[in-house]
């Protein structure tokens, strides 16, 4: 099974999102009310999406308030599980 790099929200909000409703970083960030900053950052995976950004990009593009909050914990279990060790943690259950 090959390995894929994890895919940062921004990414998904740059390569999915902006192109299929014709926006800019800076129309997005007007439409949701934030700095045109805090876009740019996301799309380039130098900031997290927090949940407040979760909350308005979800209700501009007709999602749940969790969706973007949800790939950001995926993002960031997959980012961890990649940088740390966790093979020498055995699940209780084994130690019965």
């Amino acid at each position: 099974m090959a390995d894929f790099a994890p895919i940062h929200p921004g990414e998904v909000l740059a390569e999915d999102f902006l192109p299929d409703y014709g926006l800019s970083q800076r129309k997005l960030a007007e439409l949701i009310g934030v700095p045109p900053r805090r876009i740019n950052e996301i799309v380039h995976g130098k900031r997290a999406i927090t949940p407040d950004t979760s909350i308005r990009l979800g209700r501009l593009f007709g999602q749940s308030e969790t969706f973007w909050l949800n790939l950001q914990q995926r993002y960031d279990v997959e980012v961890t599980r990649s940088r740390t060790d966790f093979s020498f943690i055995d699940p209780l259950a084994s130690l019965r």
